[in-house]
């Protein structure tokens, strides 16, 4: 780690202070957090301040298209048993937000900072991370992101010879792709349940072929690498071939994956994998995702799901039919755009469930359930999806901006 002098400069100080009173100033006003104009006005005041703010810290990046809010908050839980964390907890993901996120450590010896697909390379650059995890890549926001592969591409050539440990999910091939540039790669076998965005040769263009859980190129020999931790089940198998049992309290098979990779990022830093996963048991929530709140009465179970991958996943941790969902999609800019993605979610899944649809592009979801055979209602807003919804605790799937609309409704 870089020594504790004080690395900041009085240009910088007086940025930090202005993008603090930025920030104060905008959450007395209602509007959010704050964190990401914050940012922004320091970095104005300051366009070196994100790398002066990392110099005392040991920085862990974390990029992916799903998981890695909640992968942060395990690393970041895991990591407070060696030492003071600072970190981007609620998910402004980009310079302007994390550098408000750095800001306020000045304690910290680890930086656990979450960092959209587009940015990494360029905040790596800035932090000079001792660690990276790479948890997946898929297509998301197809109107800003574009196609997935040059975002392989673009992570591959950032990160081409850094100092970095990679630690990164060996069953994605676009995420091996972009990590075999790295010169120290830890393979975390972390499964991949959507497959979709990876059945051409992200090296040479050929026809992946996927027998059981293994994924070779037949062409240009390009393959899945050899695991030294794994997920198994409900443990995670280190590279000693121990088996840690995994307890966590947020639900599903991707936050187990989320543990694994965890627990191996942990290990980087000296954290061993017994005292890392009884340490991501105290994460209950992260930033409202799985939470169950009472509205109306009744009890609701609010998670997230922005792009096919993370409503494949998420569907397969609701409870069974027949538990009624709300579904809730908006197309604002976080969100982006182009709405076409809902083609790619397989819906009949939900066969069985009352359905209730709500959301600023409710249409657009309707039809596609209706091409996918499910029985659902539209309705104007949450209220009176809950009233109409059948008994029982309600499983809400909202995408991203369409969930914050549902957090400031119910209170959360």
């Amino acid at each position: 780690m870089a020594g504790n002098s004080d690395p900041l400069t009085p240009r910088a100080k007086l940025a930090v202070t202005a993008g603090k009173a930025v920030a104060a100033a905008s959450r007395a006003a209602g509007r959010g957090s704050g964190s990401v104009i914050g940012g922004r006005v320091a970095l104005k005041l300051d366009p070196d301040l994100l790398a002066r703010l990392a110099q005392n810290l040991d920085v862990i990046l974390v990029s992916a298209t799903n998981g890695k809010t909640t992968t942060t908050r395990l690393i970041a839980e895991a990591l407070r048993a060696a030492g003071p964390v600072v970190s981007n907890a609620l998910g402004a993901n980009m310079p302007a937000g994390i550098t408000s996120a750095l800001a306020g450590g000045s304690e910290a010896r680890y930086g656990v900072i979450e960092v959209d697909e587009k940015y990494l390379a360029g905040v790596a650059r800035d932090t000079d991370p001792k660690c990276i995890a790479l948890l997946n890549l898929s297509r998301d926001q197809l109107d800003r992101a574009a196609e997935t592969r040059m975002l392989a591409e673009n992570w591959r050539e950032g990160l081409s010879g850094s100092k970095a440990v990679v630690v990164a999910n060996c069953d994605d091939p676009l995420v091996v792709w972009a990590a075999s540039s790295s010169p120290n790669v830890i393979w975390v076998a972390a499964g991949q349940m959507w497959k979709d965005d990876a059945w051409s040769c992200p090296s040479c263009g050929g026809v992946m072929q996927r027998p059981g859980d293994d994924w070779y190129c037949g062409e240009c020999g390009f393959r899945r690498p050899t695991p030294s931790w794994a997920l198994s089940g409900d443990h995670v198998l280190d590279p000693h071939g121990s088996a840690w049992p995994i307890h966590l309290q947020l639900p599903g098979r991707a936050n187990k994956a989320n543990a694994a990779s965890s627990a191996a990022v942990a290990a980087v830093f000296g954290v061993p994998p017994q005292v890392a996963l009884e340490r991501m048991y105290q994460v209950q929530a992260v930033a409202g995702r799985y939470d169950v709140v009472q509205f109306l009465g009744r009890d609701l179970r609010l998670l997230l799901a922005k792009n096919p991958a993370g409503w494949l996943e998420t569907f397969s941790l609701i409870d069974p039919p027949p538990t009624p969902v709300i579904l809730s999609v908006n197309a604002r800019g976080a969100d982006g755009t182009d709405t076409s993605w809902l083609w790619d979610v397989d819906y009949t899944r939900l066969t069985g469930h009352p359905i209730t649809v709500i959301g600023d592009r409710k249409l657009d979801l309707a039809v596609r359930l209706e091409v996918a055979n499910q029985h659902f209602q539209v309705c104007e807003n949450l209220d009176q999806a809950v009233q109409q919804s059948p008994p029982g605790r309600i499983e809400v799937i909202a995408n991203y901006t369409a969930f914050q609309d549902l957090r400031r409704r119910v209170g959360n």
